[in-house]
């Protein structure tokens, strides 16, 4: 039976709308978007709401209280200047009755407000994490989208250049190219983009290789629509789920290898900080002092888990297979 292709090419515009039943019976129906489908699928998603919560909650903690360059912050300390000891260095922060105390999470070994120190290594750590985020998203979807849909030489050329970037461990390719760096937090993160992208880029490859054979392709290549249009107007949206939830994998993957980078000395150095940086620096004073270790280290986790819980969420919400309540 032939079809119109003007037609066809309707079915993916992001208003095209769906029924689904909103209860066991099926007695009540109501049409939604497929961006409405997805909002409502991740807003009922508990555990990513409470982690988008937390995550944010961290963010505003980290960029409003020690401030952002020539922003000032609510908190009245540095990370860079020394304190007469308070407390022998200990945290003064109580729970109750609450109080922050002077230096809520303690000082380091030479007086500086820990409490500082580790909002300014949370702010470079989600820099970095971001950073590295959105770069390797766009890395790895470009060549992804390109090999997946030109196929042939291009495809053959591409892939070849992802497996040769896989086969060599992340780790060691990151640490050569973040000590090539300099400890610049900018160049770090564009270091760790580079070597990021692999997975995301196969996987793109795969969405893309099947899309390029459905019906909505071929009628937008009969009407003789450019194949860069094709690739972003019609074939991107289509794989979105797949790029955003990996997306968010690889911020979280993203904040662990700079912690493991700023461990072994090959990520940011000092005077500029990080949460692996602290981590490091203060990994002997666990039995001693283990608040220094603990604190930022309980930040990574934090943010990691957030970050890995609202992955959770966008994978289902999605998930046309998920069921709305």
């Amino acid at each position: 039976m032939s079809q119109d292709p003007n037609n066809t090419l309707q079915n993916v515009e992001p208003e095209e709308t769906f029924s689904i039943e909103d209860d066991v019976q099926g007695t009540n129906t109501k049409s939604y978007s497929q961006g409405q489908l997805v909002r409502r699928r991740f807003f009922r998603h508990k555990g990513a709401m409470i982690s988008l919560v937390f995550l944010a909650f961290i963010i505003l903690l980290a960029f409003t209280s020690i401030g952002v360059g020539p922003l000032p912050g609510w908190w009245d300390k540095n990370h860079l200047d020394t304190y007469t000891l308070v407390n022998a260095a200990k945290p003064t922060f109580q729970l109750w009755p609450f109080s922050l105390g002077e230096h809520p999470f303690g000082q380091n070994t030479i007086g500086k407000d820990y409490f500082a120190l580790v909002m300014k290594g949370t702010q470079q750590s989600l820099f970095i994490a971001f950073m590295v985020g959105l770069l390797a998203t766009f890395i790895g979807t470009t060549i992804g989208a390109i090999a997946g849909f030109y196929r042939g030489i291009a495809e053959s050329f591409l892939m070849r250049m992802t497996d040769l970037f896989i086969i060599i461990p992340t780790l060691v390719l990151a640490a050569v190219l973040g000590r090539m760096a300099g400890g610049s937090i900018f160049f770090l993160a564009l270091v760790l983009g580079l070597v990021s992208w692999t997975g995301l880029a196969r996987l793109v490859r795969g969405e893309v290789l099947s899309l390029r054979e459905r019906e909505f392709v071929a009628a937008a290549r009969a009407v003789g629509t450019p194949a860069p249009r094709i690739i972003v107007r019609h074939i991107l949206p289509n794989a979105l789920g797949t790029i955003v939830v990996n997306a968010t994998l690889l911020i979280s993957a993203a904040i662990l290898l700079e912690t493991s980078l700023s461990f072994l000395g090959f990520g940011v150095r000092p005077p500029d900080t990080s949460l692996g940086l602290l981590v490091s620096e203060f990994q002997n004073a666990l039995s001693t002092r283990p608040w220094l270790f603990w604190i930022p280290g309980m930040f990574i986790l934090a943010i990691a888990l957030c970050v890995n819980f609202i992955g959770d969420g966008l994978r289902d919400a999605f998930d046309p297979r998920q069921q709305m309540d």
